[in-house]
């Protein structure tokens, strides 16, 4: 099981990736995509990864926007390592499809 991160662990985590904010248990993201396509195949992007690593954001479209909240549903909605990490690979496939 995935242990809960300590607050000082999420504030570091945190500074590592400037544009995701803290809500609540949940980090969040929104990217706006160049087109709407475009944002679709963000988002199909990331979800291969999400699969891959087995630990899935929810994800809202709408239209060029796409916001992506993670938390860890498996360790009782609380934030951990896999989190932090995801958000950099949807960072990634963000910056790399121009969003």
């Amino acid at each position: 099981m995935v242990e809960r991160l300590a607050e000082s662990d999420i504030n570091e985590r945190l500074a590592d990736i400037p544009e995701w904010s803290r809500i609540g248990n949940e980090i969040s993201r929104t990217v706006k995509a160049p087109t709407f396509l475009e944002g679709i195949a963000i988002v199909d992007e990331v979800a291969v990864a999400a699969e891959k690593a087995k630990h899935h954001p929810d994800i809202d479209i709408r239209w060029r926007d796409i916001t992506f909240r993670l938390t860890t549903h498996d360790a009782g909605n609380v934030l951990t390592e896999l989190d932090f990490r995801l958000a950099e690979t949807i960072d990634t496939i963000a910056t790399r499809r121009g969003a």
